[in-house]
């Protein structure tokens, strides 16, 4: 038999190194509705599927309504989970045994421990989950005996050479730490209510004895079929070899800007205020990669899919039959249903899975907002990018400025996280409001420091000659310093598209 008791959940079993140890207890500890019950009946359900014995002992819930929860998440307990249901000797309802001489807490805590032992002697489980503690606790009514009791179940636990699961729903008055220095593990599970949008899960290993574990905080949602553990990114874990070669955006202006390309295993942040280009920059990078060969992801955050299509479609790019054809895979996110973590398990997954070499986040707006009461959104934005970088792709973020001309004021900056960063601008000139775009970051190799106007069109973006002749163009209202300029021309391109 294996050293090491699978959970059955592929992301806690990674935040655990393994599951839990054998032969020892382990305390689950959260408040009602962070998912004890679910962990544990797929704790079992996993175990059994493996030919163990398993015996679920409930004080709390009654054995039709945790077959109930299980059938929510489409688990069938098979036979090898039995449920032991465990009733108080005495009944708390019968007011004649209310009022005998013989009702004490004494007599109702050592029949209720006898009854656990004797259903487990009678099956002799591998994997045992006793839920919950609170009930224990207040039979024991004193903080002495509840740390003898659970000490008395350890032992007897331990010597039988099974692996046991404390459940403890945190509801007693006295919320003291006895448990945590009995137990060879705690995990502990927390549930956060923000101010708009659905409920966060987050868990953590506040110990487990001789075993190293992920530290900190993992978050995890519960969904049908059970709870999915997305643990923390270290991107210093994920290391690949590839040759750091220079890839084209498929405008040539565009690749001279930024001095030949922008390098493989490399982030570029594209910032501008809204309406400048930043998304159709982005994708004509998707569309070169195409073109290479390459697979693509994109992610939403702000903009709706058919609009998306129709949009770059009028511009020339045909995203929505790239997707068809399986070239790029596109998702729409929901900010104020997902975690940060559920999201980063969602990039890792599509480039592991489809070998995706080119990266889309649009925009680092929306992913802020899917965290709007969480001061951690660089040190997820760091170990993402990083990550990435180490997997040989190219990541696109996209962050919208707050104003339209003048003095930008960006919502959070990760300038400094990412390798290249370009900047896009409107300005006004002639009495038309022009776009330009520089390349103020690039730390790979060197780029032009010069600034270009664009164009967007129905043949997509055209990047022009360097502005040379005026200066306060990123100040929006340039002045000119030349005896002549030569803008970009507004004749045979088709008219202009915001």
């Amino acid at each position: 038999m294996e050293t090491k008791a699978l959970t059955g959940i592929e992301g806690l079993d990674d935040v655990l190194s393994g599951g839990f140890t054998r032969r020892h207890v382990f305390l689950l500890e959260g408040s009602p509705g962070t998912g004890k019950t679910t962990i544990a009946l797929q704790f079992l359900k996993h175990g059994a599927d493996r030919g163990e014995k398993c015996l679920y002992i409930t004080l709390s819930e009654t054995e039709d309504e945790l077959r109930d929860t299980a059938f929510s998440h489409g688990m069938e307990l098979p036979p090898e989970i039995e449920i032991f249901e465990l009733v108080p000797p005495e009944s708390l309802l019968d007011a004649d045994q209310q009022q005998s001489l013989l009702y004490s807490s004494d007599l109702e805590l050592g029949e209720t421990t006898k009854m656990i032992f004797e259903a487990f002697e009678r099956l002799e489980p591998s994997l045992v989950v006793l839920d919950s503690l609170s009930e224990i606790r207040l039979l024991a009514q004193s903080s002495l005996r509840y740390r003898r009791q659970i000490l008395a179940l350890k032992h007897f636990f331990s010597k039988s050479g099974a692996t046991v699961l404390l459940l403890d729903d945190m509801t007693a008055e006295t919320m003291d730490k006895t448990v945590h220095s009995v137990v060879h593990g705690v995990v502990h599970l927390e549930q956060m209510a923000p101010n708009y949008g659905s409920e966060r899960r987050r868990l953590r290993i506040v110990k487990y004895r001789g075993q190293a574990f992920r530290g900190g905080y993992h978050d995890f949602t519960i969904k049908t079929g059970g709870v999915e553990v997305f643990p923390r990114l270290r991107a210093l874990e994920h290391r690949t070899t590839f040759e750091r070669t220079p890839l084209g955006s498929g405008i040539p202006r565009m690749d001279e800007l930024l001095g030949g390309g922008i390098e493989r295993g490399s982030s570029t942040l594209l910032i501008g205020p809204a309406g400048t280009g930043k998304s159709l920059f982005a994708l004509q990078f998707v569309n070169a990669a195409v073109k290479r060969g390459e697979r693509a992801a994109i992610f939403l955050f702000d903009e709706e899919l058919g609009l998306l299509f129709s949009r770059t479609k009028a511009l020339g790019l045909d995203i929505e039959g790239l997707r068809d054809q399986g070239d790029i895979h596109i998702e729409q996110l929901d900010a104020a249903e997902l975690s940060p973590g559920e999201f980063a398990q969602r990039v890792r997954d599509r480039v592991a899975s489809s070998d995706a070499k080119t990266v889309v986040i649009d925009s680092i707006n929306g992913y802020q907002a899917s965290m709007p009461e969480e001061n951690a959104l660089i040190l997820h934005m760091h170990e993402l990018l990083q990550y990435l970088n180490r997997q040989g792709c190219n990541t696109y973020l996209t962050v919208a400025q707050h104003g339209l001309v003048g003095d930008m004021k960006s919502p959070v900056d990760v300038t400094y996280l990412a390798d290249t960063v370009v900047l896009l601008r409107y300005f006004e000139a002639l009495g038309r409001i022009r776009r330009a775009v520089s390349v103020i970051k690039k730390r790979t190799g060197p780029h032009e420091d010069t600034i270009r106007e664009f164009r967007i069109s129905n043949v997509g973006l055209t990047v022009g000659e360097p502005l040379s002749r005026f200066q306060g163009i990123l100040r929006g209202v340039p002045a000119f310093v030349g005896e002549q300029q030569s803008l970009m021309t507004l004749e045979n391109d088709g008219g202009t598209h915001s």
